[in-house]
């Protein structure tokens, strides 16, 4: 009997989980006919983007069965909002204008799109129209006089900028007395006050689609906010976002930046649409370096759950019809993204995109977002409104300089100047990484992020997407100190120093006691990173550093232990990469950290830490390579310790590698 029962329930948990997987591979993007001949590895031609937009919208539409249906979606359990019934109304309004990112390059090629029975165009129409009605529950009411900027101006900043790129199908069927409420309602968020930061566009976009049509606008404002966007330009492609570096000050400045020079600005201010055209053009030379040889992106900064929004600049290459520039390496990266997350199968739940990276996770989650804010990644298919016949589309996918620049066994950094942003690339596993700032206090964080793992890791990479600390000091890439309330606090107040001789430099102090202080460098290797830290604070210090964390996949992590040279070397395997870490000088303990619940990729993870209690009698420098390699791949003795000698004396430390270069660090 009991056997019986046994296989009954061996049946049905194998039934359930292969229902499970079925339904998953039902809901996984998928590329048909691909062209591998135009682009060898990713096989995905404007047709397959065209494919990629409608998969998002069809599941967006799934939850449209008559025309007065809201895109309005299931809430994901956490911060994300709404919290109660008064922010209803705004959680439409995102759902609405960001589906439209979407919706709106398919229908001005297809003004006749038809999904689920519901005429695409006859739908959005007819909901921009009921954000004026009164007696909608989407009615969106004007901004008060005295009102000050709210997540109204950003979605309708969005909504003007579908409306910029194709007034024909959205704006011109409207009856003149909706498009003068419109207008009233839309200038009362866009003619006021807004943030500092690249929400001036939400402004400028307003301002400028309503002159377009031939409203009286605030062209003063609208100048002034333009020219305070200028400001924000740091060099190499980069804005900040005051005060924040992430994927978001780069792609929605140079976004916003080029859609509105070539759909309003060359005409009406041609002098500053140039000056964004500058800008823009830099980026070409620096952030493609960002995604790794197989186009994916890293998980850093706020706002990750946008994924594909970041490679919009590079479709929009194509408006400058620029023959130096790597078409073929544009599009690889792009539709690489892409790829990255749609045929991912923990991307849609619910036949939506899930608030996180790959599926649902928390930790990386902001309380401004909805479900619906999700589809701010549908920034990606303005991409569309480039022309067939353009360079983007028609030059055959290539690796750019992974293929004819970068060199096995070797590592290269490229400095992003006044934006003090490190961006690396490791020819041996293909992979990216970021250095960049973070020094925001958690009392000061009124939105919980800044402050938080999104920012504060020594390095992000794309590999190895950053885990969340753990309550018992379980930490990937960064320091944990036990400060006076016995709790393991991570470092985040961080100060960049200078980029000199393949070193970057920082210092940082704890945020709960300035006495905590230490002097950091990172020195990227061919195989991963030489960190070699000092320590100047004035009194004992507990505290903890991981390496990158791996996630479990289909098999168990393996750990091995062995000597080399006199060092201690733990190795980890998850079957996909493996990670080795090897304390030279300072550390006292090693350990594999095995956690739950803060990993992206699994519930599952494992990290190794090195820990020390600090005294006065021991080096207050602390040594340690953090290394990688593809699994199956065999480790050399001189891989694992590339290094022959360190020398401490007084703030200087030399390095003698075994290939006979030398690092000098200087502590100031």
């Amino acid at each position: 009997m009991n056997k019986l029962r046994m296989l009954f329930l061996a049946t049905f948990y194998s039934t359930a989980l292969f229902a499970q997987h079925k339904e998953n591979a039902a809901n996984v993007f998928e590329i048909k006919n691909p062209d591998y001949k135009i682009s060898p590895y990713t096989g995905m031609t404007k047709q397959h983007w065209r494919d990629a937009a409608l998969y998002l919208l069809e599941g967006a539409f799934s939850y449209i069965h008559t025309l007065d249906d809201p895109m309005k979606f299931p809430k994901q359990e956490g911060k994300s909002y709404p919290g109660n019934e008064s922010q209803v109304p705004t959680e439409k309004l995102e759902g609405l204008c960001r589906t439209l990112f979407i919706a709106s390059p398919l229908l001005k090629e297809n003004p006749s799109l038809v999904i689920n029975n519901i005429k695409v165009a006859d739908y959005y129409r007819y909901q921009i129209t009921k954000l004026i009605d009164p007696a909608s529950k989407s009615y969106i009411k004007p901004r008060a006089k005295n009102g000050g900027p709210s997540q109204n101006l950003v979605e309708f900043g969005a909504l003007a900028l579908s409306l910029i790129t194709n007034s024909d199908v959205l704006w011109k069927p409207l009856p003149q007395t909706q498009k003068d409420e419109l207008a009233k309602t839309m200038l009362s968020y866009g003619d006021g006050p807004t943030v500092d930061s690249n929400w001036k566009f939400f402004n400028i976009f307003i301002l400028s689609f309503f002159k377009e049509q031939g409203y009286d606008v605030n062209e003063k404002l609208l100048v002034e906010y333009l020219e305070k966007s200028l400001k924000h330009y740091r060099g190499n492609g980069w804005y900040n976002d005051s005060p924040a570096y992430d994927y978001y000050s780069m792609w929605a400045f140079q976004m916003y930046g080029n859609i509105w020079s070539e759909f309003f600005g060359k005409k009406y201010y041609p002098e500053i649409a140039s000056k964004f055209g500058s800008n823009f053009s830099d980026l070409k030379a620096n952030y493609p370096y960002l995604f790794s040889k197989d186009g994916e992106m890293i998980m850093w900064g706020r706002s990750i759950s946008y994924r594909t929004g970041a490679v919009v600049p590079f479709p929009l290459t194509g408006f400058q019809n620029d023959s130096n520039t790597n078409y073929g390496w544009m599009r690889r990266i792009s539709s690489g993204v892409i790829k990255q997350f749609f045929t991912h199968p923990d991307f849609m739940k619910d036949n939506v995109p899930t608030l996180g990276f790959y599926g649902e996770f928390e930790p990386a989650v902001q309380n401004y977002s909805c479900r619906g804010s999700v589809y701010w990644m549908g920034k990606i298919f303005l991409g569309l409104l480039v022309p067939d016949n353009n360079s983007f589309w028609t030059a055959k996918e290539n690796n750019g300089d992974w293929d004819t620049t970068f060199k096995k066994d070797e590592v290269y950094n490229k400095f992003q100047g006044d934006s003090q942003i490190l961006i690396t690339d490791y020819p041996n596993i293909g992979a990216s990484e970021v250095r960049a700032w973070c020094h925001e206090k958690v009392k000061d964080d009124w939105q919980k992020f800044r402050s938080t793992e999104n920012y504060n890791r020594l390095s992000y990479n794309s590999a190895f997407p950053w885990q969340a600390d753990g309550e018992k000091g379980e930490v990937a890439m960064n320091y944990v100190i036990k400060n006076k309330n016995n709790q393991w606090e991570a470092f985040r107040l961080f100060t960049f120093k200078k980029f000199e001789n393949g070193i970057y430099y920082r210092n940082v102090i704890l945020e709960t006691d300035e006495n905590i202080k230490f002097s950091l460098t990172d020195i990227p290797l061919p195989n991963g990173i030489l960190r070699v830290d000092k320590n100047n604070s004035d009194k004992p210090v507990s505290m903890r550093m991981g390496h990158y964390a791996l996630p479990k996949l289909d098999k168990e992590i393996v750990t091995t232990k062995k000597n080399v040279a006199g060092h201690e070397v733990t190795i980890i395997d998850n079957g996909k990469y493996q990670l080795a870490m090897i304390p030279l000088l300072g550390w006292d303990k090693t350990e594999v950290v095995n956690a739950k619940g803060v990993h992206p990729e699994s519930n599952e993870s494992s990290v190794i830490n090195v820990s020390s209690d600090s005294n006065s009698n021991k080096s207050a420098v602390y040594a340690t390579l953090m290394l990688w390699k593809k699994s199956g791949e065999n480790w050399k003795d001189k891989e694992l310790v590339p290094i022959k000698t360190i020398d401490q004396t007084g703030n200087s430390v030399t390095i003698q590698f075994n290939n006979g270069t030398k690092k000098i660090i200087e502590f100031n």
